[in-house]
């Protein structure tokens, strides 16, 4: 798909202040006013005092004389140069006439047969008018310029469109995503065939009396393709597709937001059939009257416009608007109600068949070393969204083109894999100290991973710094989980608590190297009480905790569900586990006292030890060497 704005990288190079006419007609105006006022104005006469020119009147030295108020110019008798005047006439000199010698000045100018004009004091009227036009025009002028320019860099069309839809128009093209574009998400390409075919022929479903849904909305957790699937669905169809985010209403004046909406819905009806996706609907479709907005938020008046439009609808008005968010339980229920987004269409992580079919895409058009397999890719992206994928293939790229390789190797995947989990590496960040604890630390993690009955098997470990990590213990799941049963979550806490056991085991103390994995132990052991009942003194009691939206100011007017006393005991059952997962770490790391310094030193020594090489520290794992971990 090809957007039809014209391409504006090119212009965008040149200073906007310099571009803008508003800038260009000032200037030449002030340019020409000054040469003007400089070069064309005629150089004035001599200045006398005016004992020097009643002297002159008395030597009948003075031919004619030019009187306007108290401004006297005149020419001397005889003289054949001098500076012209107002009225096109020479002047060789110039004086100002006392108050007082008014009368007297002219008898004496009449007595020496000199040549008076007088002349008004006024200015003319058209003058007078401009000047007092002029600075309000100045302001005018400055007003539309600041304006211009703020809107331009606002992203906006000027002052007088502001309040025009920032939608971005695309049309049909070679270029643009298509479904073979979309891997990994057959089931949302299916709930979205009925908005194709009906914008395809919607004279076919009008003739049965079906009715399309109005709205769409795309639910999924950020990167699993939800914008790509509306251009895909759009170019399908081949109609007219406009995309916006909802932030896009939301500008500086009041009432914007509502007023680019209508502007939106107005352009799709002309070019109906039509498709309009807004992404992040969210920003602008949570629920009304809660947070601290209030009645006159303009997200609020944003989302009523939304709302009163998709109510407008006209049969003949073949428009369907797409919309996704990664919050579906923020969104107001009217939004949701039938008539308007009342098809939902879920865009899970992709599992599998789904990530390897999403390699596939990726790496079409780009060179694969004989050991890159994709099925293997496929099982070490587990939890990898299709923007995580895509993102993953171009770091392989990037290294292979650094390392002047051919082609991609099953090495450039595991570095990039590295950097997008763990970021970039931080090499000679730690000292002999630091590094000694740390190996410490991630080998404890190592050791209860690998003898834990119910966890996912173990990876890697490495003490290399990356990003903001100093350490990693890495898993990899055998198949995607949806439900997580009791003795894997207390193997969880068991491998959160690991590090800081080590530590404590072969230091004598620990460090704070661990707050990290304290607070993911703390927060799934609360979730453990608090959400999935897993608790034997408090019984099978889920209190929905965690469900607030404290952005959306529920928590100032929901009461907490429970008592403080049992607050209490929700409390003293968390710190119970912690605990209880904190023993069974020890008495598992001091069993294994052996392998963890053997494990602790090849880390030192190799800094990062894949599966293989922990297993030859570690030996083969039986069921009479692992931990089943349970709630006692």
């Amino acid at each position: 798909m090809d957007k039809t704005p014209p391409d504006k990288s090119s212009s965008s190079q040149k200073p906007q202040l310099f571009r803008d006419p508003w800038f260009i007609w000032l200037a030449a105006v002030l340019f020409l006013l000054y040469y003007f006022s400089v070069y064309q104005q005629p150089a004035p006469p001599d200045t006398i005092s005016y004992t020097q020119f009643v002297k002159a009147l008395e030597q009948q030295r003075v031919a004619s004389v030019e009187i306007r108020g108290a401004d006297v110019q005149g020419v001397y008798s005889g003289s054949g140069s001098g500076t012209a005047t107002s009225t096109g006439k020479r002047a060789d000199f110039r004086t100002r006439m006392p108050a007082f010698a008014g009368d007297t000045l002219l008898q004496t100018l009449e007595d020496g047969d000199v040549d008076v004009t007088v002349l008004s004091d006024e200015s003319p009227v058209w003058l007078s008018i401009l000047l007092g036009f002029l600075p309000w025009v100045l302001m005018i002028a400055l007003f539309v310029f600041l304006s211009r320019s703020l809107q331009s860099r606002m992203g906006g069309g000027g002052l007088l469109n502001f309040s025009q839809s920032k939608a971005r128009r695309y049309q049909r093209s070679d270029s643009g995503p298509t479904y073979d574009d979309v891997a990994g998400l057959e089931g949302a390409k299916q709930d979205l065939g009925d908005i194709i075919a009906y914008l395809k022929e919607p004279a076919r479903f009008q003739a049965l009396g079906a009715k399309i849904p109005k709205g769409v909305l795309m639910m999924g957790a950020p990167g699993t393709g939800k914008t790509l699937l509306a251009k895909a669905t759009a170019a399908e169809a081949g109609v007219p597709f406009f995309s916006i985010t909802g932030s896009e209403f939301i500008e500086l004046y009041v009432g914007v937001g509502a007023s680019r909406v209508r502007d939106m819905f107005q352009m799709a009806r002309k070019e109906a059939p039509a498709l309009i996706f807004i992404d992040e609907i969210d920003s602008v479709g949570r629920v009304r009257g809660t947070g601290l907005g209030g009645g006159n938020d303009e997200r609020e008046q944003t989302l009523n416009q939304i709302l009163a439009e998709m109510d407008g609808f006209e049969p003949e008005d073949v428009v369907v608007v797409l919309a996704a968010t990664n919050r579906p339980d923020v969104l107001d229920p009217a939004l949701l109600r039938p008539g308007r987004f009342d098809r939902k269409v879920i865009l899970d992580l992709p599992d599998k068949t789904a990530r390897r079919e999403i390699f596939k895409v990726h790496t079409r058009h780009t060179p694969l070393a004989d050991d890159v397999s994709l099925d293997d890719l496929a099982n070490l992206t587990v939890g990898f969204s299709g923007a995580d994928i895509e993102n993953l293939v171009n770091e392989a790229a990037l290294r292979a083109a650094r390392e002047q390789h051919s082609n991609l190797s099953a090495d450039d995947f595991a570095h990039a894999r590295d950097k997008v989990l763990m970021g970039e590496e931080r090499p000679h960040l730690l000292n002999p100290g630091e590094r000694h604890r740390i190996a410490c630390h991630e080998a404890g993690h190592g050791l209860v991973t690998w003898f834990s009955a119910h966890a996912d098997p173990l990876q890697k470990i490495t003490i290399v710094p990356r990003g903001r990590a100093l350490g990693m213990t890495e898993q990899m799941a055998k198949e995607e989980r949806h439900n997580f049963d009791e003795p894997y979550l207390m193997d969880r806490l068991n491998i959160f608590l690991a590090g800081r056991g080590a530590e404590k085991l072969m230091f004598g103390n620990t460090s704070s190297g661990a707050a990290e994995d304290l607070k993911q132990a703390t927060r799934l052991a609360r979730q453990m009480v608090v959400n999935w009942g897993m608790s034997e003194t408090l019984g099978p009691i889920g209190f929905a905790e965690g469900e607030t939206h404290p952005f959306l100011g529920r928590e100032l007017t929901e009461p907490r569900p429970y008592s403080e006393a049992l607050a209490q005991q929700i409390d003293s059952e968390v710190s119970r586990l912690l605990k209880q997962a904190e023993e069974q770490v020890q008495q598992l790391l001091q069993s294994h006292r052996p392998q963890l310094q053997m494990l602790i030193d090849a880390l030192l020594e190799q800094e990062s030890l894949q599966a293989a090489e922990i297993e030859q520290c570690l030996g083969t794992v039986d069921a009479s060497s692992s931990t089943q971990a349970g709630n006692g």
